[in-house]
C-alpha cells in the first residue's frame, strides 16, 4: 500500500484519458472507460492479470491495448516486471514524483519520496544543459520479509 499522498488535479483521470484519445482521433469507448475507471479506483500497483480479475469478463486484447494507451497518454507507467515477466503498472497522473525499491525475490514494490534524487538529477541536467522531463529510479534488492530467516518446521519424528 502506498504511503505517498495524491496530487490535486483539475481533470479526472478518465476525462484526461478522453482528451488524450481525442488527440489520436480515437473515442473513449464503454470498454476503455470501464478499464480506466477500474485502474484509477485505487492506487495499488497491479499487473494485467490482476486487472483482468477485477474486470467483468471481456476482451483481454482490449485491456492490453487500453493499458498501452494509458501509458502513452502519461496516465500510467510501467514500473517493473513480475517474476513471470508481466509488467507492473502504477498511476503517473495525479501522483507525486517518487522512486521504488523492488524485491528480487517476492516482487514487492516499496515507494519512497524522491526529493534528494530529484535535486541531484536537476543539478546534473543544469550542468549539461539538459531539460528534464522526468526520471525513474528503481533499486533492486531483497525486502525485509524475504531477509528474515525461514522458520524450519520440525518433522514429527524429530520431535520424539
Amino acid at each position: 500500500m502506498s504511503e505517498l499522498p495524491t496530487v490535486e488535479v483539475a481533470v479526472s483521470p478518465v476525462d484526461k484519458f478522453r482528451e488524450f484519445l481525442a488527440t489520436k482521433g480515437m473515442r473513449l469507448t464503454p470498454e476503455r472507460r470501464q478499464i480506466a475507471e477500474e485502474v484509477f479506483s485505487d492506487h495499488e500497483h497491479f499487473d494485467a492479470d490482476q486487472l483482468a480479475l477485477r474486470l467483468r469478463p471481456g476482451s483481454r486484447p482490449t485491456m492490453y491495448r487500453t493499458l498501452s494507451l494509458l501509458v502513452d497518454g502519461g496516465l500510467l507507467r510501467k514500473v517493473a516486471s513480475r517474476p513471470n515477466g508481466g509488467a507492473v503498472y502504477e498511476h503517473d497522473y495525479g501522483y507525486p514524483e517518487h522512486d521504488h525499491l523492488i524485491c528480487n525475490q517476492c516482487g514487492k514494490l516499496i515507494e519512497f519520496p524522491a526529493v534528494d534524487v530529484s535535486q541531484i538529477v536537476d543539478e546534473a541536467a543544469l550542468q549539461h544543459g539538459f531539460r528534464v522531463e522526468g526520471h525513474r529510479l528503481e533499486v533492486y534488492g531483497v525486502c525485509s520479509e524475504c531477509l528474515r530467516p525461514r522458520q524450519r518446521r520440525h518433522r514429527k519424528l524429530d520431535q520424539i
